[in-house]
């Protein structure tokens, strides 16, 4: 006996996909950048120091002058001398006006005209403690600083950008088919 049989012979259709990434590219140049820094101004003033030594009273001390200060000093102890004598002379002669008064006045005044007075003993430095005087004037610094602000040129560069799209190809890889057979077996 025959029995037809139907053969189904089926291909599934493939699809074949390729794609290609696409590439980006992003560079950024450095910036343009100019820095220049003007020198400060610095302006200074300075009044000297000044030193003063005045030796003129410890060399008086010491016995040494200039001629003009020895001159000087000699006419000022006769100025006083002669001042003092004159003095004790006239209180000596208002003494003797006045003899009828009690007392002796001619032997006191000879008694003390004759004989220079005591004189008295000590410890003297010579020079005397600060004759030296020193006087000192210590400088005077200014100083003036102008600072300058720094000049500063910047230059931004934009960004390179470099692209490069992706791709996506789609093709058949295989056709989809079907076959349809009759076949008769025999039994």
């Amino acid at each position: 006996m025959e029995i037809p049989q139907i053969r189904i012979q089926s291909q599934m259709a493939k699809i074949n996909i390729s794609t290609q990434s696409g590439k980006q590219e992003i560079r950024q140049p450095k910036a343009d950048l100019s820095i220049q820094q003007p020198r400060a101004e610095i302006t200074m003033k300075t009044t000297p120091s000044k030193l003063s030594i005045d030796q003129t009273q410890a060399w008086e001390d010491m016995n040494i002058r200039s001629i003009e200060r020895f001159n000087e000093k000699v006419a000022q102890e006769a100025k006083q001398a002669a001042l003092e004598g004159m003095g004790r002379r006239a209180s000596q002669g208002t003494e003797l006006m006045k003899i009828e008064n009690k007392g002796n006045p001619l032997i006191s005044q000879a008694f003390t005209n004759a004989h220079d007075p005591m004189r008295a003993l000590g410890i003297k430095f010579i020079p005397s403690v600060f004759a030296v005087k020193i006087n000192y004037q210590p400088s005077d610094v200014q100083i003036d600083v102008k600072a300058n602000k720094p000049i500063i040129d910047a230059t931004v560069n934009k960004p390179e950008v470099n692209y490069i799209p992706g791709s996506v190809d789609i093709s058949m890889a295989q056709y989809q088919d079907l076959e349809i057979d009759f076949v008769t077996e025999k039994l």
